[in-house]
């Protein structure tokens, strides 16, 4: 049976379907991708982070402005209060992170994955949440603020959350 594992991780392995892990993997939270923890820094404004992996990462009051973010993942992340105005967060997954008080204006949250994420008291004028995963409860709180229309996407964001009338 051992044989038979060894052999089927090796073809995983070999095909390319799994990553080996480092030996001295880094612990959370921590930062994946080809940046480090020491590359962060609380201006992280007008920066190119696409696909990076902030994992249980502690980013509050952090000035992501008008950063690319695209694919990125901010799995049980802290974002309260950060600045994340007119940011490209397409293709996100920010599982049980907290938005709370984080300014989204004109934000793009396109096919964002957003489940068990909190946004309490979040600015969100003009984002465009098209076709984002929300829990029901929090798309409706963000419902009944949401209001302006993005400036590139053209879409209300309102509309863009499915928001009832």
């Amino acid at each position: 049976m051992r044989l038979l594992m060894a052999l089927v991780t090796a073809l995983v392995l070999g095909l390319g379907l799994l990553e080996a892990a480092p030996a001295g993997a880094i612990t959370a939270p921590e930062l994946r991708g080809s940046r480090s923890l020491q590359d962060l820094q609380p201006d992280m404004h007008g920066r190119q982070l696409q696909q990076q992996e902030f994992l249980k990462a502690d980013l509050r009051r952090f000035d992501f402005s008008g950063s690319d973010l695209r694919g990125s993942v901010f799995n049980g992340s802290r974002l309260d209060e950060a600045d994340l105005r007119n940011a490209d967060l397409r293709d996100l997954v920010g599982f049980a992170s907290r938005f709370d008080g984080a300014d989204l204006r004109g934000a793009r949250l396109d096919n964002a994955m957003l489940l068990q994420s909190r946004f309490a008291g979040a600015s969100i004028e003009g984002a465009d949440f098209s076709e984002a995963v929300l829990d029901q409860q929090e798309q409706r709180a963000l419902c009944a603020r949401a209001g302006g229309v993005h400036p590139i996407s053209g879409v209300a964001t309102r509309d863009s959350l499915r928001c009832r009338q």
